[in-house]
């Protein structure tokens, strides 16, 4: 009797090519298992450290002009060492504030109606600013900055609500989120900030 091809048993260079396909199949899933392991503790990471020692910040409003602009998309770095001019985002309520540190805590900070910014009597060189004005003030000046605080201002002057105005008076050094470092979007402007 004649034995049929399909039901006979597979030789050995079959079984061999059987084995390592079956192997290839093994090691592919392995290797997708790993890329996926490590493409998911990267971004828990990078989230991680985005989160907490660089925040990302988005530029809202035009409190910042002509230094930061509506859309623009921002780098802070975490800590606790500001001087006067630094950029850093503050929150306030729900909301994430980035204005300009101008006095620390225990200067005093005076502004004469032409918007000429004085701390502890000494003026204070502000190249960033295009258009000088009181803004809206309604705290008394001089106004001396509380223990832990900072008074921060916008770079426009006209427009920006900032610790000249009671609703957000001093900035509470625990409120800081970061000094703004550098922009990222959009490119054209890509780079550092002053």
């Amino acid at each position: 009797m004649k034995k049929n091809k399909s039901s006979a048993s597979p030789d050995i260079p079959q079984l061999e090519a059987e084995l390592e396909r079956e192997n290839y199949k093994r090691r592919y899933r392995r290797v997708i298992r790993s890329t996926l392991y490590t493409l998911v503790v990267t971004a828990a990471v990078a989230v991680l450290v985005a989160t907490i020692f660089l925040p990302v910040l988005r530029i809202y409003g035009n409190s910042m002009t002509p230094t930061l602009v509506e859309g623009d998309i921002v780098v802070s770095v975490k800590g606790s060492s500001f001087k006067t001019g630094d950029i850093v985002g503050v929150y306030y309520g729900s909301k994430i504030l980035v204005k300009r540190v101008i006095a620390g805590a225990g200067d005093w900070v005076d502004i004469d109606a032409g918007g000429n910014v004085t701390v502890n009597s000494k003026p204070i060189d502000e190249p960033y600013v295009s258009e000088k004005a009181l803004g809206e003030c309604n705290i008394e000046l001089p106004f001396q900055v509380p223990d832990n605080a900072f008074f921060v201002m916008g770079d426009h002057r006209k427009t920006s609500i900032d610790s000249r105005n009671t609703s957000v008076g001093s900035i509470d050094r625990d409120d800081v989120v970061g000094r703004i470092i550098f922009r990222v979007w959009p490119l054209k402007k890509f780079g550092g900030l002053k």
